[in-house]
């Protein structure tokens, strides 16, 4: 009996706050509860989820693999130019020592290769480097090619007459001058050592003043040799 009026008295004094902090705990049981369901079913969907890497990653990856690098084919194809082009000038050295250099036409030398100096030009009256030599012979002579090669020009010019140039190979280029009108090479002609290319013309109006004569003169790389000396011809002695 002592029991139920402590719990009436306890019951009346709590009133309708007992009520509320009754459901008040229920809720945050219920709460707790929820939230526990929750995890394990968070837990239970990341155990069941497997992340495959990105396709594009991967296909990227095997394009770099299979497609060759730009620079590596360039390079490539540079040496492979280069190569071609060592070969090429290597043949035509080759082509030049198997063929004796030749006298273009025999006879004395008027005027020779004066090697950058200055000598008095007695047709001009000038005085002037002689950037060739000046072989004596007579109108009609035939002119050979000193070696093989190929002919770069078949001209006419004002003062050294009719013309022709060739293309010795390694640098070298021969200048065949104050030839006659008939000319036996056009331009693009390949010619062998001692081919007939031409005849002394003595058409040379710049040394129209000397005997009749074949003018010839020899360029390595650009600068005047003398041609006597490249084809191995001593007239001083």
């Amino acid at each position: 009996m002592s029991n139920f009026l402590s719990e009436t008295r306890l019951g009346k004094r709590l009133g309708a706050k007992g009520l509320y902090i009754t459901m008040g705990a229920c809720l945050i049981a219920l709460a707790g509860a929820g939230a526990a369901a929750y995890n394990k079913a968070v837990s239970d969907m990341t155990d069941s989820i497997v992340i495959e890497e990105p396709r594009t990653v991967q296909q990227a990856d095997n394009k770099a693999d299979d497609v060759p690098k730009s620079n590596d084919t360039s390079s490539s194809k540079a040496e492979t130019d280069s190569s071609s082009k060592a070969d090429e000038s290597s043949k035509i050295s080759d082509d030049i020592k198997t063929q004796p250099n030749v006298m273009p036409v025999n006879g004395d030398i008027i005027n020779p290769f004066s090697n950058g100096e200055l000598v008095k030009d007695e047709t001009l009256g000038v005085w002037k480097t002689h950037d060739g030599v000046d072989i004596k012979a007579d109108v009609g002579t035939q002119v050979k090619a000193m070696n093989k090669g190929r002919v770069l020009e078949v001209k006419n010019d004002p003062l050294w007459g009719n013309c022709i140039v060739i293309d010795h190979g390694s640098g070298l280029v021969g200048y065949y001058y104050s030839l006659s009108k008939a000319m036996n090479v056009t331009e693009g002609d390949q010619v062998n050592a001692g081919d007939v290319i031409g005849a002394v013309g003595d058409t040379a109006e710049c040394e129209a003043g000397e005997l009749s004569h074949l003018h010839f003169g020899l360029k390595k790389n650009g600068q005047w040799i003398d041609p006597l000396e490249f084809i191995g011809l001593d007239f001083t002695k």
